[in-house]
């Protein structure tokens, strides 16, 4: 589960997740610049995943989520998120 805008979503691949960070960016009034220099990852990545690549490194992404105050929540399958 992703916390996006104040509610829970359920998130299946890296393009929903491409989704919500470059809306989120925008929302916020960031470049893909300004994003890249506040969590500290290059310009090349942040594409990578605003273009929704499926192979991206977890801890940078897990900075970008943080800038954007987008947290995640992992659920076990069969078990109700909270």
């Amino acid at each position: 589960m992703i916390e996006y805008r104040n509610r829970a979503m359920k998130v299946n691949s890296m393009s929903e997740i491409a989704i919500i960070v470059q809306q989120e960016r925008k929302r916020q009034g960031a470049t893909q610049i300004e994003l890249s220099q506040m969590a500290n990852v290059g310009v090349r990545f942040l594409r990578d995943v605003e273009d929704g690549k499926p192979s991206v490194h977890f801890d940078k992404l897990m900075r970008i989520l943080e800038v954007l105050g987008v947290s995640v929540d992992l659920t076990p399958r069969g078990v109700e998120a909270r």
